[in-house]
């Protein structure tokens, strides 16, 4: 049984009623220290943040805690490869719509190559056969073509996102193998997402746990994260110096917060290519 638009509008619907209320409660909320430009909604985006970290403490975190802790590392790394693999095509996607050829033909090799000898993708061949795995969406390709990043945007469940790529998301999930019939039964198909969701957290634990002893205001940092992430992957590792108001130098404490961060996220990376845990 497929799912139908109506059920799709209808959790549409329930995202947009959470994120109206929860802008409604913000607007009596005070925010902290001058305002920043590139987070005109910080109200808002302070209060969906503080919602989402409930949520996730009370119930996202401790069941992927439990699939970190029990479930056996091959598993989750086959597990994590087949959902890469899947991912893979919205890579190549969006490598053609950014005129990135010579990549797309790598990406494609890739996906080939896992998805035959990789048993689905189950395992991850290509990397060892000097495969990079790339990280593309619609969000960058409409940064390719020239649309601008908008607000700092926080979404209910989803975390950190800007304008443009919250309007990008619906093309990404459109474009995605599961929801173009590759799985047809309902409730398969909402168990994968849901596994997906876990594996994903899962695989950021350590960075979280990172971000709640290190920093002094956990949204500033993970906004400021998110938007130089991105802009990172926009401008594929090479991005030019930020230009304009209200963008401050950071701090010698700042800078070395984010490079732990960042040797965090490679680590993690690392370990998944390789197929081997990081160390605690």
């Amino acid at each position: 049984m497929q799912i139908h638009l109506p059920q799709l509008t209808t959790i549409s619907q329930r995202f947009l009623l959470t994120g109206l209320i929860l802008f409604l409660l913000s607007g009596c909320a005070s925010v902290p220290g001058p305002p920043d430009e590139r987070d005109p909604f910080e109200s808002y985006n302070r209060a969906m943040h503080k919602f989402n970290t409930t949520v996730d403490d009370a119930v996202i975190r401790p069941v992927a805690e439990t699939y970190r802790d029990y479930v056996p590392k091959p598993v989750q790394t086959g597990i994590h490869n087949f959902f890469d693999n899947l991912q893979d095509v919205i890579v190549l996607l969006n490598d053609v719509l950014q005129f990135k050829f010579e990549q797309a033909a790598s990406d494609l090799s890739r996906l080939v190559w896992n998805t035959t000898l990789g048993l689905f993708g189950i395992f991850d061949v290509a990397t060892y056969m000097e495969l990079p795995k790339h990280n593309e969406d619609f969000g960058q390709t409409l940064a390719a073509w020239g649309v601008p990043n908008g607000p700092y945007l926080v979404l209910p469940f989803l975390g950190a996102s800007t304008v443009r790529d919250a309007a990008a998301l619906p093309v990404d999930i459109y474009t995605h193998p599961t929801f173009r019939g590759l799985v047809t039964d309902e409730a398969v198909s909402l168990a994968s997402v849901g596994l997906r969701f876990i594996d994903l957290r899962a695989n950021l634990l350590s960075t979280t746990e990172f971000i709640d002893q290190a920093a002094f205001d956990p949204y500033i940092f993970t906004r400021d994260s998110y938007l130089q992430y991105r802009r990172n992957l926009i401008y594929d590792g090479n991005p030019p110096p930020e230009e304009g108001p209200g963008l401050e130098p950071a701090s010698d404490k700042e800078l070395e917060m984010e490079l732990e961060l960042e040797l965090e996220l490679e680590k993690n990376n690392k370990a998944k290519q390789t197929n081997v845990p990081p160390s605690p």
